[in-house]
Formats: structure tokens, sequence, C-alpha cells
């Protein structure tokens, strides 16, 4: 039996998945939490199998309330249940660590479905979530092969513009003429294909290129 807690802030919402649920092959709801913060202390003292989780929810968030879950919970995986599906809010739920993320417009038979995997130690992620990760992906791919195409050179001029130096500072820090500095420069945005300088400052932030004290490349 997959023992299944609920948790989202809305009571018509968890009665309404109890129902769901346990038309659901060998799945018992064996408790309800209204907040992250009661989903957690639930979990820790009922240690279920699988926790259904809503993000927008008071006291404590979903995602946050995941984090806590599973640093006490190893074996307890979570689905989120979200209307929620843009990117930073799928990114981070997968990176708090939860198994599944089912759509509440696609509620029924995909959740139970989801459970089921979660349970057997697999991750449940409806085609659209599978979706924006693919070209999450992708575009970090992207944006590393263009990195890649940097010299040395070129890295430290980008660390040096990301601190707000201008192009004449970069040249004297790095006794070359004003010309060459300012040609490094344009290079760099050409790789890239970045158009100011707030952009390349960005890029640099973004793709964690910002050298550390002391030398060497955070990458």
């Amino acid at each position: 039996m997959i023992r299944v807690i609920i948790a989202d802030d809305h009571n018509i919402v968890r009665e309404g998945l109890v129902q769901i649920l346990e038309k659901g092959r060998n799945i018992k709801v064996i408790g309800q939490a209204k907040d992250g913060l009661e989903a957690a202390k639930l979990c820790n003292k009922l240690r279920p199998e699988v926790i259904i989780m809503d993000i927008g929810m008071p006291v404590l968030n979903g995602i946050e309330a995941t984090r806590q879950i599973l640093a006490k919970n190893k074996y307890t995986r979570v689905i989120i249940l979200s209307m929620y599906t843009d990117d930073d809010i799928v990114l981070r739920a997968l990176d708090a660590g939860v198994a599944g993320f089912v759509q509440k417009s696609g509620v029924g038979r995909e959740l139970i479905e989801a459970v089921h995997a979660v349970a057997s130690r697999k991750s449940y992620l409806t085609p659209e979530i599978s979706l924006k990760v693919l070209e999450h992906l992708h575009r970090e791919k992207t944006e590393k092969d263009k990195t890649d195409t940097l010299t040395k050179r070129e890295r430290h001029i980008l660390q040096l513009i990301a601190e707000g130096r201008t192009t004449k500072e970069i040249a004297t820090l790095l006794n070359i003429s004003f010309h060459t500095a300012k040609a490094h420069r344009n290079n760099i945005m050409k790789k890239l294909d970045l158009h100011s300088v707030a952009g390349l400052t960005r890029y640099a932030i973004e793709n964690k290129l910002i050298l550390k004290k002391g030398g060497g490349h955070s990458t």
C-alpha cells in the first residue's frame, strides 16, 4: 500500500484529491496539510511514501517545504501538483528534489500514474514539463558552447567588464592599447551574440564566469 499525504491550502481541493487517489490501486491517503509547514511536520510524523504538494501555500511554500521534508525523510518522494508551470518554478522544484511534477489541469489518471511511478523510485513529468526541462538543457548547452569559444584573454576581459571596468581601464590594467581592448570587447560581444556592456555583465554572472578571489575561474 502506497501511503500518501496531500498538502494544499484549499480544503475542497484536498478532498477532491482524496477521492481521485483512493480510486487508484494500492493508494491510501493517510494525512492532509493546509500549508507547507504543517506538511513537513506531518511527513516527519507519518513517514509516507509519497507527498503531493501544492506550491503556493501559506506559512511555507511547497518548494521550501520539499527541501525540509527531503532533508529528513530520504525515503519520501514528493510530487508537485500545481497550476503554475513557468520555467523558473519547474526548475526550482526539480532543484529542490521533487520526483514528479503534474499540472492541476491534468489531475486524474496522470496523478495516479505519478504516485505509482515515484513510489517505485522513478520520476514522473507531464509532457509539457518534460519539454520545458529539455528546452532548458538545450539553452544551457548552447550557452556553454558559446563560452567555450572565448579565449583565456577574452574571459579575463569579460570578467573585468562584469566588474564595471571601462575599456580604457581594461587597456591600462592589461597593458594593451585602447583600440586592442575595444577590439577584444567587440569580439566577445560577437561570439556571445550580445550587444551591450549590461548584456555582457549579466551573461558573466548567469554563467558563473566571474573569477574567484585569488584567481581562477569559478566555472
